[in-house]
Formats: structure tokens, sequence, C-alpha cells
């Protein structure tokens, strides 16, 4: 099956007519960092981003086929993606490395695993699917229904669906990179929102579906983007020593020194190129910042909505009262959290042929921290 596309958040990410029912053959793919919370202590918020980045750009490599990209989220300390059936080996393999790389060369323990669609379906959870499509091939996975927090769910508890690590090939690094600094708001703060139904079926889609529209009322999610329209956005001169470090580790040993002389070529470019203004060397950098800002995965669905957004005090304030009274009623259950900066992971393809999309997270573990509200509120663990 080919998954639909949608082009437009507001108008389209709601509406379960916009996605596909994925077949029973296809499987969803889960990642997520274990012991966040010691990790989040120690000060280790961003690597724990880029492992997440990591997991979406190597099961994004292994999951594409040839007539469409795969669907694939990133969840600031985990991701998730929806796998056809011809490339299920691959990813079964690729999760099982990443695991192994994410502990041996990053120092951080990942949990992953695969549960079937027909497994989550006669136990009466379905998966819709949709691919947000930018154009040229940039893609974020949407997912509605309560197949993909189960999936979640499922992988944690039941070791049946985990996978163990292994050594193994992982493509799609190479373009993975953390150079950008965390971003400040320019309206207020950093708002990271997680939201999931109750009520299983259409009841709790059309649930969320009347909350984002009242949401949309108090803020419209489009002008409270944490990046705005990217003009703000300044390259740095020099990457961080902990940001190449990072990058390195997704190489051989005998290839980490090229990867780091890379990246620090290619950012040292970059802000040369804004700095002087204007197109050169085939750079465009207001271009570049423009479509970053619009290609950053600051709201989503995964079961319900997921913001990173940029609000001031009264809108926050707003929101939360709106979110308190809608779990009130029964419909949902949600968590917030608060964060100072917006935290920024890159997974470009071709800078050149304009092919990047970007992965944002609040400070400190935004959507990780919103996570732990709601799932204590559910009563299971974070």
């Amino acid at each position: 099956m080919l998954l639909p596309t949608i082009n437009d958040f507001t108008a389209q990410a709601h509406d379960p007519a916009q996605y596909g029912r994925l077949d029973d053959d296809w499987w969803i793919a889960v990642a997520d960092v274990i012991a966040s919370t010691k990790l989040a202590n120690a000060g280790r918020d961003r690597d724990v981003n880029f492992i997440a980045g990591a997991v979406v750009a190597v099961l994004a490599a292994v999951g594409a086929r040839p007539e469409q990209p795969a669907a694939c989220q990133f969840g600031g300390d985990g991701a998730v993606a929806a796998i056809p059936p011809q490339c299920a080996d691959a990813a079964r393999q690729a999760l099982a490395a990443l695991a192994h790389w994410a502990q041996d060369d990053m120092d951080i323990p990942l949990r992953v695993g695969m549960v079937p669609v027909s497994a989550l379906r006669q136990a009466g959870y379905d998966v819709l699917a949709a691919l947000h499509d930018f154009g040229n091939g940039n893609v974020f996975g949407q997912f509605i229904g309560a197949g993909v927090p189960m999936a979640e769910h499922w992988v944690k508890a039941d070791p049946r669906w985990s996978i163990a690590p292994a050594p193994g090939e992982l493509p799609g690094l190479e373009g993975l990179s953390c150079r950008w600094r965390p971003v400040p708001p320019t309206r207020g703060s950093v708002m990271c929102v997680i939201i999931d139904p109750v009520k299983p079926g259409l009841a709790g889609m059309e649930a969320l579906a009347r909350l984002q529209t009242e949401i949309e009322r108090i803020v419209p999610t489009a002008l409270a983007a944490p990046l705005g329209d990217g003009s703000a956005l300044n390259p740095v001169v020099v990457p961080s020593a902990h940001a190449l470090a990072n990058e390195a580790r997704t190489e051989r040993p005998a290839k980490r020194a090229a990867r780091v002389l890379r990246a620090v070529i290619g950012t040292a470019i970059l802000s040369a190129v804004h700095h002087l203004g204007g197109r050169r060397f085939g750079i465009d950098t207001d271009h570049y910042r423009a479509k970053l800002a619009e290609r950053s995965d600051y709201r989503k669905q995964a079961g319900g909505p997921r913001f990173v957004l940029d609000v001031t005090e009264d809108e926050a304030t707003r929101i939360e009262a709106l979110l308190t009274r809608t779990e009130a009623q029964g419909d949902i259950v949600f968590g917030t959290a608060r964060s100072t900066t917006t935290t920024l992971t890159c997974m470009v393809g071709d800078f050149t042929a304009d092919r990047h999309v970007h992965f944002v997270d609040g400070d400190k573990l935004g959507f990780w921290r919103a996570s732990v509200v709601l799932k204590q509120k559910r009563g299971t663990a974070a």
C-alpha cells in the first residue's frame, strides 16, 4: 500500500479521511532511550535527542521503498516508524544495530522493538498513517489512532516485542548533525505539549479534531513555530566540540577525523556565506534557513497531537486551561512542559539538492518531561 500525503497540517492532520489504515502485514518500529531521567539530570539532553534523530535517520534509510519514503517520527527521547512488510527484516537488523551502537559508542541504553499491525488490530488498536510532504522527498510520518502509543507501551512492557542489541550496519547516519545552538523564544516561552485521546476509534479522533480547532483559536500554531520563519537563525562559525564528537561517533574509528573535518568546513562555508549575504558557491542561506524552519517537526500526530510552540504567557495559560477542561470531560489525557530554548537535530540528505528535515524539542528534554506528566496520569511507567 501507498500512504496518503498531507500538505497542510492545520487543515488535514486531524482528519482521519486524510490517512490510510495500515495493512496487517505492516509493522510499527519503536525505539526509546532508557533512563532518560538520569541522562537529563546529567545534562545529556542533546545526546538523547541525537540518538532519537539517529533512529529516524536509520529507519528512514531502511524503510524507504522506490515508490515512497518511509513514515518516521522523532519523539525527543525516541522515535517510531511504519515499516512495510518488504522492509521488516532490514528494519529489525537496523534496530538491533542502533541499540548496540547507542550503548557502545554513545553510552546511552536504547530500547528497541517491532510490533505487527495485525497484533495491534486484533487487540482493537488501529494505526492510521500519512506522510506530511514538504516536496522533494522531505517528509515526516504522521499517525492517528491508538495503535502507535500502544505499540510503544508493548515494546516497553512485553519482552516478546523487543529486539536484542547486535552489531550491524547503520545506513543513513551520514547526514545526521546537531550543530545549531539552542534557539531562544521570541514570543515568550517554549511549550511542549503531548495529548492522547481517551475514547477509542473515531470518537477519540473527533474529540482531538475539536480540541485542535479550539487551540488554533487561542493561537494559530503556524504562527507559534519555535523557529519562526527562519530569519532569526544564525549559523555557528565552528560547531561545538560536543556536537562534533557526536557526529564522529556515527562513523567507524578510521573515518571519524574525516567526518569532523567535513563538518567544520561545511559549517564554516555556511557561516561565511550567511555573513557575506546573497548566494555564493551555490549556497543560498536565506532559502536554507526558511526551509529549515518550514521543515521542522514542531507539529505532529502520534495517536494525538504533539507540539513544540513558542507562546506568550497568556496563550500558554489559556492552552493549559483548555486542556485541563477537556481532560476533566474524559476526552483526553495530556502533559505539558516549559523550556527556555528550542533544540535542533538535523537530518541533511543532500544540502545542494534541498534535501533536509529538522527535529525540534524543548531544552532539557521538554517532550520527555511532558510525556512523564501524561504517563503519571495514566499510571504507566515513564
